[in-house]
């Protein structure tokens, strides 16, 4: 690790949650309240396309991969406009707002094709509020506790997670019991349910944060990678290198069903992973604080690999739900910590433009690695691919790759150290 990046992590005295701003909470308690509405129908998507759509692999990489893509490209100009304009607080309101209107939508989808305009709407509200909203909490806080903060952001947002999957767990108990497939009417029940939790998110930003005041005159900013420095560029492309190899997760739970694990199972293995992600994640986020960003994000993708190996050569239902699980280390470890080294690497008036780049670039390139996931697995046209481990074997040799660049590199300096 750089000498200058160490004492970027280790400057100041440890911070706590309860230390934590007024933005902090009011962001992760949004984050709360929208990933129990997201996550109860998102992860049965897959399934509800499959099982009672009956698509294939193929365009479930495509409906997947074009939504975060095509919502990715607002990321990028969300970010600079509140950047230009000085409010974070009001793009992130209608980002929230927007994927809140769009959650009925999936109650009346009977086609592919309105399964995808409606995740696409979806998306497009995360593209209008991710950047604003990683830049309210970089205002809002010191770079000394910096991870400190975007961790317990995440683990709020993944028990947010855990409580919706609960939900829909308890939902598929109620009414179809132990079946191995899912009903049309569960999920639509499921999706009727979520749209509570989504008006909450929105009403928390809107009564609770506050935007930071910008300190001196700043000129509106160019619109140029250039800007944004060459540390961040240099990790932005080590990211995106890693990015090929991470397809969506509907991939993990249509694994999962062809390892013969049944419907209850699939989201009993979901709840298990989003626990461990949510412990993991401020603990994680605050060592980063101390020991360094690029250590902690190294050891996460290294669980990466290993674990997408395991999904690779798993022959059981239990021996997915157990490397499932873990997956939850690599997340914990892995994206507190990396929005928290974006904060690090540009200075505090392109923080907005740094995260739209950054969220942007990983979004486009889930389009292409899960339209590359769908492709080996079952393949297009006349040809059937090399079967459900392929996707699993490329994803882990694109990380072990970024893992070593990752350890090669050494950022010259950390342009952000201070609110």
């Amino acid at each position: 690790m750089a000498a200058d990046e160490k004492e970027l992590h280790q400057q100041g005295t440890r911070a706590s949650v309860f230390t934590l701003p007024r933005n902090v909470w009011a962001v992760s308690l949004t984050s709360f309240f929208m990933d129990i509405s997201s996550e109860m129908v998102l992860n049965i998507l897959p399934l509800f396309l499959a099982d009672v759509l009956g698509i294939k692999t193929d365009i479930i990489g495509v409906i997947e991969g074009m939504a975060d893509a095509t919502a990715s490209i607002l990321k990028l100009f969300s970010g600079w406009l509140s950047d230009k304009v000085g409010g974070r607080k009001r793009w992130a309101v209608l980002g929230y707002g927007f994927s809140a209107l769009s959650k009925p939508f999936f109650y009346f989808a009977n086609t592919w094709g309105m399964v995808a305009g409606t995740r696409w709407a979806d998306r497009v509200g995360k593209g209008i509020r991710t950047a604003p909203r990683d830049a309210l909490v970089a205002d809002s806080i010191d770079a000394k506790s910096r991870g400190l903060a975007f961790g317990f952001h995440r683990a709020a947002d993944t028990a947010g997670a855990m409580v919706g999957l609960l939900i829909a767990l308890l939902v598929i108990w109620l009414v179809q019991s132990h079946q191995a497939m899912l009903e049309a009417s569960t999920f639509r029940t499921i999706v009727l349910i979520s749209i509570l939790p989504a008006v909450l998110a929105v009403l928390s930003l809107v009564v609770i944060a506050r935007d930071v005041p910008v300190k001196g005159q700043r000129e509106a900013p160019k619109f140029a990678l250039a800007s944004l420095g060459k540390p961040f560029l240099v990790f932005l492309g080590i990211v995106s290198l890693f990015t090929l190899g991470n397809s969506s997760d509907a991939f993990l739970v249509l694994r999962a069903q062809d390892r013969g694990l049944s419907l209850t199972g699939i989201l009993e293995m979901l709840v298990t992973f989003n626990l461990i992600y949510a412990l993991v994640s401020t603990p994680a986020g605050s060592l980063s604080d101390r020991v360094g960003r690029r250590r902690l994000i190294v050891a996460g993708w290294a669980v990466y690999g290993l674990i997408y190996l395991g999904f690779a050569l798993a022959q059981t239902g239990t021996q997915v739900f157990i490397l499932y699980a873990v997956y939850g280390l690599y997340y914990g470890t892995t994206y507190g910590t990396a929005n928290a080294l974006v904060a690090d690497l540009v200075p505090a008036d392109l923080r907005g433009a740094a995260y739209g780049t950054y969220h942007a670039v990983v979004g486009i390139l889930v389009f292409p690695a899960s339209v590359i996931a769908g492709v080996l697995w079952q393949g297009v046209g006349a040809w059937n691919g090399f079967g459900p481990s392929a996707p699993f074997f490329f994803g882990a040799g694109m990380s072990l790759l970024a893992c070593a660049l990752l350890l090669l590199w050494r950022p010259v300096q950390s342009l952000s150290r201070s609110r």
